[in-house]
């Protein structure tokens, strides 16, 4: 057996969310290095992350996305077919936090709607676009990117941790229903990681010294650290694996 042609992508093309900065750009780069080639998509236009996955010598288009509108993504869906004529891995990355872990008394509903929008609404759009596409020509790959706030819970949190719990159980939905068509449906739930999103948490050495006690490696992850699930995932290593959720949460869920 052929262990490393396991994990090659070579000749396939992947769409990723969010993959302007982060955990996006990490998955992104991670994918072209095992011979992807890449359908950049987020909210702002992701041009340093196009430019470092052609420095590593692999085609990429980069498209501005709402992911949360749908129009938008029947859109990137046509210009990805057109550039790469098939989408076979989609990464839905493309996520937001709470603004403040305010009470949830407190919690504007319009809060509420955004990240609601963005994660579960935006999750649900590009894999019912990417999706029909992947039906049509029989199989292919999506990997959402969930978190461990959507298995355990956050105090002061509640769209982000419902939004995240959606995105499992929709990742279990379509994995049921499209192993018919040879589409694997999987997720990944990362616990805090380096990015932007975490960086208030960081600067606050209170705060970091609370979570890390929680974590048994006792610090928080990189965003490289998720690439390998990633890379499982949408590759043929895990041609038997769909409906599955894997934490890349530094022991914190084996409490």
């Amino acid at each position: 057996m052929d262990l490393k042609g396991l994990f090659s992508l070579d000749g396939k093309t992947a769409l990723v969310t969010g993959a302007a900065r982060g955990l996006g750009r990490e998955i992104s780069l991670g994918l072209a290095q095992y011979g992807a080639s890449l359908v950049l998509a987020d909210a702002v236009y992701p041009q340093e992350t196009a430019k470092l996955v052609e420095q590593s010598g692999m085609r990429c288009l980069a498209v501005q996305t709402d992911i949360s509108v749908e129009s938008q993504v029947k859109d990137l869906t046509k210009m990805a077919v057109a550039e790469c004529r098939q989408v076979d891995i989609l990464v839905n990355n493309a996520g937001v936090s709470q603004l403040s872990h305010t009470a949830t008394e407190e919690l504007p509903v319009d809060e509420w709607d955004r990240i609601v929008a963005i994660n579960l609404r935006g999750t649900f759009l590009c894999c019912k676009h990417l999706g029909k596409l992947m039906i049509s020509y029989g199989g292919g790959s999506i990997v959402n990117i969930a978190s461990t706030a959507g298995i355990t819970g956050v105090p002061r949190a509640p769209a982000y941790c419902v939004s995240k719990s959606g995105i499992i159980l929709l990742t279990k939905s379509l994995a049921l229903e499209w192993a018919r068509h040879n589409i694997r449906v999987n997720s990944i739930a990362p616990h805090y990681l380096e990015t932007d999103l975490t960086r208030g948490l960081r600067d606050s050495e209170k705060i970091h010294e609370a979570i890390v006690k929680q974590i048994p490696l006792r610090r928080f992850g990189k965003a490289s650290e998720v690439v390998g699930a990633a890379l499982y995932l949408s590759s043929s290593a895990s041609s038997y694996t769909t409906g599955t959720v894997i934490p890349v949460d530094g022991g914190y869920l084996a409490q």
